[in-house]
């Protein structure tokens, strides 16, 4: 036993401890790089942000004039007009988006369409989202089962 205890204290450095080289042991020495906290969770997306806003509009939840910041140009009297008919309205159980995709024709500038399960029914949703030189996501246009109306000048 001697034997073993003088060559360990032949390997290692004078006026050190004995010690275990185990890399996953923490504090031990390690090629890593020290872990960064994780980047925090990106927010909501705004296609989805404006498909719960436009359901809760669209449903009854909420009054059209809460969407009044959120929108340019022809979207706010568009969605009046759907709002009027009640399209989402339902019985029981409230709406709920089922899906969303959308195209990007250009930078800043968003096609969506989402499916609404309202009932037992399945709906579509299309919108469009523009980013304003604010860096806003706005409204620009609402559609939902059917033909627009034309605009006046």
């Amino acid at each position: 036993m001697n034997k073993v205890m003088t060559r360990t204290a032949q390997l290692r450095p004078a006026g050190r401890p004995p010690g275990r080289r185990d890399s996953r042991r923490p504090g031990a020495p390690s090629s890593r790089r020290p872990l960064t906290p994780p980047a925090a969770p990106p927010g909501p997306r705004p296609t989805d942000l404006f498909a719960e806003r436009l359901l809760a509009v669209l449903s009854g939840r909420r009054p059209v004039h809460w969407m009044l910041r959120h929108t340019a140009g022809h979207a706010y009297d568009d969605l009046a007009r759907l709002a009027e008919r009640g399209p989402l309205r339902t019985r029981g159980t409230d709406p709920v988006v089922r899906d969303i995709g959308y195209y990007v024709p250009r930078g800043g500038a968003l096609e969506v369409f989402a499916r609404i399960a309202a009932g037992d029914r399945l709906r579509a949703l299309a919108f469009r989202l523009e980013q304003g030189a604010d860096l806003r996501w706005r409204c620009t246009a609402v559609e939902m089962g059917g033909p627009r109306p034309p605009h006046g000048p």
